[in-house]
Order: structure tokens, then sequence, then C-alpha cells
């Protein structure tokens, strides 16, 4: 047991029971959670209702139990929303977790019966916080039921309620139609009323309960833990990538680190550590990045003369050794690249690859004798970009460059390569290449002769000309927000790790050790062909589970595409397929295997981005006049607008349109925040024909100068 939670329970003398039997003494505690809406008469510091009640007993409906307690709503909270106040995810979660900084946020809600137990037995699996991280693994806590109710009550929580649940089985009070509102998963007409059977409820809840159309942050953290793609760190903002997503920057990385060799560049690695005086000698650059500066200021007892930083980007880290390689115009270009991860200390909330306080990156940095080089490797390298999220990870982009205000900090400008997401009408940037101008050579003093200086001619060095670009996991956050639906992760073909599941189906107690042995050889053996084509495939032949359980595990982890064998289907000469991204259901002959499923994954990976596109296209508004500027962007859109291309109408247009949402009637669930822009598109003529020079601004009426994105975004 961790010495801290040891500690809370020995201050109330209570300590637990280590030799619990097996003979029925021990109650199971299961935990509940919602994040209540709370009514007029209802305390609204609550942030997180916790209910503990028995196995045993049915806690009912969440519309009943919100009159019961006096809530207008409640809502079953997702990872994120239980880690923000017990500080573990939902998974990790118990009574036991609850602690005096976090308790007065907390409405806890037991069980009246929680104390006539003999014991009761609380999950720990995991537990920990970022202030114990001792942790107890494949344990249980096992407390008096008095003990339990005890520490229940020295928590000190807001709210402190005993509630009598009926046993399962009993029938429930229903809740008035007035308070009634939509539940998250609707069961089959078949299946309401009906107890579930273990397996069913195994896969209920192995499923995904936010709908991503009504509660989209909700959705996503489930879909990444459900996903197996991530799992909590005990720091805040940090996550673990799992296989499953981190396999998909390993495709990205191995595709653009070919690509950027082609181009000349070469890997390095700097250290992760930058001397202050050294981040701080580019003002404009620092001043960009100072409030995300993660600072090492002590090492074991020792504090250091001078604090250290750690690289937020590398720029600074890089260029002093730069100006000491660069001696001649023909050490030029000097093109060089990391793979790295960097620290950025947002405040803000963290989304786990959209907003982290670590993330892992490529950053190049290159040096160019002039400034046309420098400008064709800004585009060719906003290229690769584009190409990463459309032929890898099938996503649309509009390639484009910042606006003054937006740029990079300390460079002459930035091209961006903006993504959408449908689900939240957000724009999203998905990477960014640099041209630094000579900002940084002449702040590092790095420069080389004119070669155009005839002999014994004196000319003046020239400083060179300096890019930098990157591109993150971010990309695996877009991809999975674009593509995802109420089942799960739905993944392109081209970076799933796992490209085809095939599965033996039609397997009953009935079905003899002959034909048992035939399909799962069969499913052995289209596995190896596929294999040796080049498809990832792998068979499913787990016998502890149904094909019905399989297919979901198999659709949440989004495969893209399922072959399933049994004893027609060898009949017949066929397996049979079904796709993740439609569902469509179709034979594939085993005569032409091979060739149809790589057909059929090209085909899958093309339609992704056709439809992600085609949806893309139509959220992206031409308008000219302000009164159809919020209205458009309340409808989950990005506006293309007629702009003057003067930063003090950019942020009259971002204060503006927040002050108009505020006041419109809109979705209680819909963004309230105003438009930034976006990026001014390259592509200008996808919006209209005419130049920006025809228009008027949008905003103030001035001659326009630009056709310019703007909505909310990430």
């Amino acid at each position: 047991m961790s010495s801290s939670l040891e500690g809370r329970l020995a201050t109330l003398s209570i300590t637990p029971i280590e030799d619990k039997t097996d003979d029925g003494s021990v109650v199971e505690i299961k935990h509940y959670f919602f994040k209540p809406k709370p009514a007029a008469s209802s305390n609204s510091a609550i942030k997180l209702l916790v209910v503990l009640a028995e196995v045993s007993k049915d806690i009912g409906k969440a519309t009943a139990l919100a009159k019961q307690l006096g809530y207008k709503d409640l809502r079953a909270a997702d990872d994120g929303q239980v880690k923000d106040v017990l500080g573990v995810p939902k998974s990790q979660a118990s009574l036991l977790s609850i602690q005096a900084d976090h308790s007065q946020f907390i409405h806890l809600v037991a069980s009246s019966t929680l104390q006539t137990a003999h014991c009761v037995s609380f999950p720990n699996e995991k537990h920990s916080t970022e202030q114990d991280l001792d942790e107890i693994t494949g344990k249980t806590v096992v407390l008096k039921g008095t003990d339990a109710k005890r520490f229940a009550e020295s928590r000190e929580c807001a709210e402190f309620s005993e509630v009598e649940f009926a046993e399962r089985g009993e029938p429930q009070p229903a809740a008035p139609k007035a308070a009634a509102a939509p539940t998250a998963v609707k069961e089959p007409k078949a299946q309401q009323g009906k107890a579930r059977t273990a397996e069913e409820e195994e896969i209920h809840e192995l499923g995904i309960h936010a709908k991503k159309l009504e509660d989209f942050p909700g959705w996503y953290q489930q879909v990444l833990i459900k996903g197996d793609m991530i799992d909590y760190y005990s720091v805040s903002g940090c996550y673990i990538l799992k296989p499953w997503s981190y396999g998909i920057w390993e495709v990205i990385q191995r595709w653009f680190d070919d690509q950027i060799k082609l181009l000349g560049c070469s890997n390095c690695s700097f250290p992760l550590f930058v001397s202050q005086r050294v981040l701080e000698k580019e003002k404009d650059h620092i001043e960009g990045f100072a409030p995300e500066v993660a600072w090492v200021t002590r090492a074991g007892s020792t504090d250091l003369e001078e604090p250290i930083a750690i690289r937020p980007t590398s720029e600074t880290v890089m260029y002093p050794y730069y100006a000491k390689w660069i001696r001649s115009h023909r050490d030029l270009p000097l093109k060089l690249n990391q793979w790295n991860s960097v620290v950025r200390w947002e405040f803000k909330t963290p989304q786990p690859f959209l907003r982290t306080r670590e993330f892992l990156w490529q950053e190049g940095h290159t040096a160019h004798l002039t400034k046309s080089e420098a400008d064709e490797e800004v585009t060719d390298i906003l290229d690769l970009y584009r190409r990463v999220y459309e032929e890898l990870l099938a996503v649309p982009v509009i390639p484009g460059i910042k606006t003054e205000k937006e740029k990079f900090a300390g460079g002459l400008y930035t091209t961006t390569v903006e993504g959408f997401i449908p689900a939240s009408g957000r724009g999203i940037q998905g990477g960014t290449s640099h041209c630094l101008g000579q900002n940084f050579s002449k702040m590092f003093n790095i420069v080389v002769q004119d070669p155009s200086a005839k002999e014994g001619q004196e000319l003046p060095p020239i400083h060179v000309w300096q890019n930098s670009w990157g591109l993150s996991t971010r990309t695996i956050g877009v991809m999975v927000m674009v593509h995802g639906d109420d089942k799960g992760l739905v993944m392109p073909p081209r970076v799933a790790q796992l490209q085809v599941i095939v599965l033996g189906v039609g397997i009953t107690v009935k079905t003899d050790a002959e034909m048992r042995q035939k399909i799962n050889d069969k499913c052995k053996e289209v596995v190896k062909q596929l294999r040796a084509a080049g498809i990832k495939a792998q068979v499913d032949d787990r016998d502890t589970h149904t094909p019905g359980f399989k297919f979901a595990d198999w659709e949440l982890r989004g495969v893209p595409l399922r072959l399933e064998i049994g004893p027609k289907d060898l009949a017949s000469g066929s397996a049979f397929s079904a796709r993740r991204d439609t569902g469509v259901k179709a034979p594939i002959p085993f005569d032409s295997l091979v060739k149809d499923v790589s057909a059929l994954l090209d085909q899958i990976q093309s339609d992704m981005f056709t439809r992600a596109k085609k949806t893309f296209d139509e959220r992206v508004i031409f308008l000219t006049e302000w009164k159809d500027f919020v209205p458009t962007l309340n409808k989950g859109c990005i506006c293309a607008v007629p702009w003057c291309d003067v930063e003090a109408c950019e942020d009259a247009i971002k204060k503006k349109s927040a002050e108009e949402t505020a006041e419109a009637v809109v979705d209680e669930r819909a963004p309230s925040a105003g438009a930034k822009s976006l990026c001014i598109p390259f592509d200008k003529k996808r919006f209209t024909d005419k130049p920006a020079s025809e228009y008027k601004c949008v905003k103030c009426g001035q001659q326009a100068k630009h056709i310019t994105l703007f909505g909310r975004s990430y």
C-alpha cells in the first residue's frame, strides 16, 4: 500500500483487511462518476458527483438520481473530467482517490447499506495521483463497512449524501418526463428492459459511450483510451503514447525522413538543455515562448548558479554552432533536422496530441546563401507536410501563409497547412514552415564572404538566410478527430498498425474438431499470404471471446478491414470482408484474395480522403458581409473573407465575433470563442475568381488585400 494512503487510513485508526477470504463475505464496491448540471438550488461549485454502491445495487437512471439529489441533469463524466478533479483517470479512480485539495468540488453519494457490510472491497488497480506515485498493482483495498463509511465522511466533500439503492432486478422509480434527457447510448428495442449477459455487459463497457456530435471532448478522451492509443501519466499534461499510436508516428517519420533526405537534409541531435543567457539572446523569439519555457533550477540538493531551460524549440540551441561551422559560402546550404521531443509548459487545458507539455516532433533548421533558395525550401517542406496529411492520414488541409500577428516569433514569414475538425467546427494548425530571414544570423553572427567578390575586392560579409520547420504528433490527434466515429477509431490503411484482422466465425459447440481445424488453418494461411505481399495482417484466435466481442474490439481500434472465415466461406471458396470506414460487407474469393484486399485497402484510403475533403470544402464558406460572419461560425464553419491586412482590424474581428457569439442564441455546447486568422491561402481561386482588391474588407470596409481564412481554432 502506498505510504500516503496508509497514512490517511492510519489517521482515522483504520486498518485494511489484508487476508480477505473468498467466502462471499467481501462486498465489492462499484463507483459511478457524473458531471452534474446544477439546478438553481444546487451547489454550483460541484464539479464531480461520485457514487459508490455495492455491485448488487442498481443506482437507477441518471435522471431519477439527478432529481433525488437536486440537480438539473447528470451526465456520465469522462476520463478527463474525472482526472481534472481526482488527479487520476476514471479507470483508476475510487473513494480512496479523494484528497483534501479537491474534496471541495465533489458531491459524494454512498449507499445507505455500506456500513452494514462485514467488509467491502475497493478497486485500486494502478492507483496513483500526482502526489502519490507509489502504485498498488493487481491489488484491492478491503475495509470494514463501518470503516469505509468513516473514511467517506472524513473526506469532508462539499456535499455527502446517503441514498438507499434497490437491488438489481427490482423496479426503479421512473424519472418525470420534464427531467428526461437523451441517453448517451440507446439499447436496441429487443434488449430494452432485459438484463445484459456477461459478454454483452463487457462489450457495452468496451464501447464508446459519448457521442461524437453530442459530447466531442468526452468522445475524444474515450476513443484514445479505449482505442489503446494513450495512457495517462503522473505528470499533468503528459501522456504515454502506446504502440497503437506511436506506430503511426513511426510511419510518418519514415516517410518524411526519406523525403527530406532527397532534399539534402541530414539528421543530428542537439542537447535538450539551453542556458538562460543563450535562450534570451534573441529577444523577440524568447518573448513568444517565455510563458511556456520550463526551467531547471536545482540539481540534487544544490541550486544552479544559472537556470537552464528545457528547449521549447532549438533555434537558440543550434545557431551558435552554425556560426562556428559555416565559414564559407561553400559550407552552404547547411540542412539539419532533429527527431526529438520538446517541452512547452502549457497552462491551458491539456488535450492529448493537440496541447501537451511534452510532445514529439521533427524540427528542421537550414541555412542558405540567398533568399530565393530559402523561399524555395519553405514551399518544398510545406508541400511535404500537405502530403503527410493528405496521402498518409487521408486528412485534407489548406496551405497558406500566416498573418504578421500569427507568424513565428522572430521569423520573416510563416507558412502553414491548416486543417479542420468538423465535429467541433474548429480549424487546427497542422504544420509550419518558417522563413527566418536574416534575423537569427545577425543575432548569432552567421556570415560568409560574398562569393561574387572579385580577387582583391573587399565586400561586406553576407548574413545567411535561414529556415526552420516542424511537424509534431498533433498529426495523430487530427487524424482521430477527423475520421473517428461513435464506434471508435477509424484508421487510414497507410498508417494503420494492423490493416487486416482475420477471424474464424460460425464455430459452435456442434462444430466438429476437423472443421474447427480447417477454419483455423485457413485463417493462418490467409494471414501468411497477406503478410508476404506486405499487408499488415493478424489472426484473432482468442478462444475466450465470441466473434461479436472481437468485431466490437477491432472496430473500436479502427482496423481498416475485417475478414471472416467460417464453414460457409470455406464451402464457397471466399472470405467475407467488412470495411471499418463504411461497414460495407462483401465476399472476396480466396483465389484473388491478395490482389483484391490490396485494391480494397487503396480504395478505403482514397474514400476516406474524399469524404473528409467533401466535408471540409462544404464547411469553408466565402462571404463578403459582416452580418453573415458570426452566423456562419455558429454553424460550425470557417469563413473565407476579404481582409485589409491591418492587425487592428484582425483584433477587432476576433473581439467582435466573440461578443456577438455570446449574444446569439446558440446550442450551449457550441464554442463561444471569437474567430482568429488561420491563414491567407495560396489557392484563392477555390473561393473566388476575382482578385481580393475588388472587395472591401469584411470588417472595416477598407480595400481588401487578401482572401483570408478566419475561424475558431485549437
